[in-house]
Order: structure tokens, then sequence, then C-alpha cells
């Protein structure tokens, strides 16, 4: 975003025009020096939130009381610069927010209440000079992350950081600090006092960032994962039949498959992904000829549907990634299906979603793609027109039929979709017939009334 950029160098310029000191802060100036194209700026200054507003005319006070104001980028597209007074907090009784923020004219200050030292660099964008008072760029060039102050403090004050210290660490590929690493194992189960909206939006952005399976391995070696998700915690050394999952654990599994993700690739496929396999530990069993996992699919989708729901997922969201649990084993009966079942199958709601799983799935077990090669094959062998066809008839026309309205019509209705999507129907006419050839006795019923 090159003209946000530009445009949030003007603010700081017109901040300083009117007396002003003013810097961008934070992600921004992070990602700038890492040569990496942030996703939004913000810019830092000593002018309160009612002198911003008095010198930018298209502001919104979203958190004026924590002197937070966003200022509107003229033809961008609507974009925001956020512009935030330098600040000291004090308190965070509730572990994710200041109980009070005070206004300070000190940048060195307002950064050394920040999180990290990757987060907490000004830059001049008019002198392009860069201000360090926590040691960021030292830790940038090492690829260290590590809280400003104390790590015990910084967690206790918001605890969500924990959260954002295991993803950051693994978007760039860096070592956590080792007190801070310590911080986080000491403090882990705090982060049940964090909002689960807020919790399910950091997991969110580590299953869909590029860097999922490290992301949860650190989950896992800092305790956190146990917290947040104990139903993938479990499935560490939950074994699998070396036939079909010769790479080893359930968890092992999941990783493998998280590795997968391609960055910014839809979130209900990630979350999908993470829990296909949830249902497994609670059914695992040692039988006679190999280990099973007895009805895992539909143990696995109460599970995924519980932690939808504790996650606070939207009920569209929630129905799409339980879809794709329910439906990840069924691609291996694609060769058995007749082709009105293949056609209901292939025309689910984001179907490339769940082919996609299905191959992330083979490429972490056993590497056999014989039956994701085969769906390819067979959609693509089919006019599309034929997968949703226009019905060939309708409750009306069973009505007219002389037919009695009903729950049978349900039935009947789908019974004729059915033989349409295999070819055996392609006319109203032959399904009114298909139709009373199957169900006379009904025909006749409402014949004699």
């Amino acid at each position: 975003m090159p003209e946000v950029k530009e445009y949030a160098a003007q603010i700081v310029r017109t901040l300083r025009d009117a007396g002003h000191r003013a810097y961008l802060v934070g992600g921004c100036v992070r990602d700038l020096l890492l040569g990496r194209e942030p996703a939004d700026y913000d810019v830092a200054t000593d002018a309160t939130p009612d002198e911003v507003m008095r010198i930018f005319p298209e502001t919104y006070a979203v958190g004026a009381q924590f002197g937070v104001v966003l200022v509107l980028v003229r033809d961008v597209g609507g974009n925001t610069v956020e512009v935030a007074t330098f600040r000291s907090d004090i308190g965070y009784s509730d572990g994710r927010h200041p109980d009070q923020v005070r206004f300070s004219n000190s940048a060195q200050e307002d950064v050394e209440r920040r999180d990290f030292t990757i987060n907490g660099l000004l830059l001049d964008p008019i002198g392009d000079a860069v201000l360090d008072f926590v040691g960021g760029r030292k830790d940038l060039n090492a690829g260290i992350i590590r809280t400003i102050g104390l790590p015990e403090l910084r967690f206790s004050e918001d605890k969500l950081r924990m959260l954002r210290a295991v993803r950051f660490a693994a978007r760039f590929g860096y070592a956590i600090e080792p007190e801070t690493f310590a911080a986080i194992q000491k403090l882990a189960a705090g982060i049940h006092q964090v909002s689960r909206e807020r919790v399910r939006d950091e997991l969110t952005k580590m299953l869909t960032e590029g860097h999922a399976r490290q992301a949860f391995l650190l989950l896992d070696e800092t305790g956190l994962l146990r917290e947040v998700l104990p139903e993938i915690s479990a499935m560490k050394g939950v074994q699998q039949p070396p036939e079909f999952h010769p790479e080893g654990d359930v968890f092992v599994h999941t990783l493998l498959l998280l590795q997968g993700l391609s960055q910014l690739c839809p979130a209900m496929l990630a979350w999908g992904a993470l829990l296909h396999d949830v249902g497994k530990p609670p059914t695992f069993r040692v039988a006679p000829d190999r280990i099973r996992f007895d009805d895992h699919v539909d143990v696995g989708v109460k599970m995924a549907e519980e932690i939808c729901r504790r996650l606070r997922f939207s009920n569209d969201a929630t129905e799409q990634i339980l879809a794709l649990v329910a439906n990840h084993m069924r691609f291996a009966h694609v060769p058995q299906m007749k082709e009105s079942t293949f056609k209901k199958f292939v025309r689910m709601p984001h179907f490339e979603e769940h082919i996609e799983l299905h191959r992330l799935d083979c490429q972490a077990s056993h590497c056999n793609l014989t039956s994701y090669n085969f769906t390819r094959e067979r959609i693509a062998a089919i006019p599309p027109e034929t997968i949703r066809p226009a019905p060939l008839i309708s409750g009306d026309d069973l009505i007219a039929a002389g037919y009695p309205p009903g729950p049978r019509f349900k039935e009947i209705l789908s019974l004729v979709e059915d033989a349409q999507l295999d070819g055996r129907l392609q006319s109203k006419d032959s399904a009114l017939e298909y139709v009373r050839r199957e169900f006379p006795a009904q025909a006749d019923h409402s014949s004699q009334n």
C-alpha cells in the first residue's frame, strides 16, 4: 500500500507542522525494515486525541479514551491510519486492557509500554531515521522475539501477548528469547482471561500466515496448546496404523497437514485441516487386525462443533468447518459413487476446500493421490450444467397430478432428482410417469378423494 504509506508520512508531516512530534510506529516500521509490505500504518504523536481531530477533518474517535484516533486516507479505498497519543498504561485488572492511560510527551515512555522489542521501533519517514529505545533493531537482525521490559510483567498486563509472541516467532522464523519463553510457560494458564474471540482470531492468523506447523509446535512447547485447544494436545502419542499413516501419530500427521497450508489460505479450510482428525484420540482402540478409530468422523464432528461454539465462530463458519470434518473421508468412496451421489457430493458449498483438504490429508500420510486425481478427472468429464440442473418437477406439479401435499413430497422429489442426475429422466413427462409408477398407491388414494 504505497499510497497509504505516503499518506501516513503526510500525517506525520502535518502534525509536525502543527508543532507536534510524530513518528511511524510498531508493526509497519518492523515490516519496512524487513523489506515487507505492511498491512497497515500507525502513527504515534504527542498530540492529544482532541488536537488530532482538530487538525484532521475526517477522523473516527474509535478509542479516544486510550488516545487512539483513526484518520481517513483520502482516495485510497477508504483506508485509515491509526494515530495514537504517546501514553503510559496504568493497571491491567482484566488481563487485556489498561485500567487507565496517562498521556505523555515522551516517545520513549510510549514505546516502553508496548509488547515486543521488534514492535517498539519508531520511524521518522521524513528524515528516514529510526529511533530505537529498546534494542529492537538488534533483535530484528538476530531473529529474536523479546518482550520490552520484564516478560512476566508484560504478559501479566495483557495475556494475549503470549499468543502474539508465538505467532510472530512462527511468522518470521524467529526464536523466542529464553526468559520470554519461560514466562509464557509459567503464565500459560492465564490465557483463559482473554476473550475467546481474541484467542480465535490469533489462532486463525497462525493457521493462515503460511507457518501453521511451526506455530502449533510452539503452542505445544510453551504449554499454550493444552490451554486453548486441549483436543489438539490430546492427539500427541495417539498411534495410527502404519500401513495408512507411516508418518506417525495423529499429532504428527496434523502438523504435517498444517505445513501444507498455503499463506492466506481460506480460514475455514485451515480450521477444517486442524480439526479433521480431532475425533481420533477418544475413539482409539487396538483391534486384532490393526489400530482402529471407529466412528471417529461422527465423534469429531461433535467435538469440532463444541470447539467452534467455545471460540465463538459464526454459524456460517461453524457449518463449513463441520462439513469439512464430516466429509473428509468420503473421497475414498468416490469410485463407487452413483452418478447422482457424486454430483450431490461435488456441489457441496465450497467444494474446492473439501478436495484441497483431501489432497493435504493424503500428502501428510501415504502420499497416494489416486482418489484425488480420480475425483478431478470425474468432475472434468461431467458437463457443468448437469451437476446442478433445473428440477424436472416441483411440488405444484405433484399437486396438479393428484398427490395430496405432505411430508412424502420431499422423498418423492429427492428420488426424482436422483434419477435425473443419474440420467434416467430427461423430461417433465418422464418424471411424472416415474412418480406414478413408483408411488401408485398414493396416486390412487388421491384420486378417490
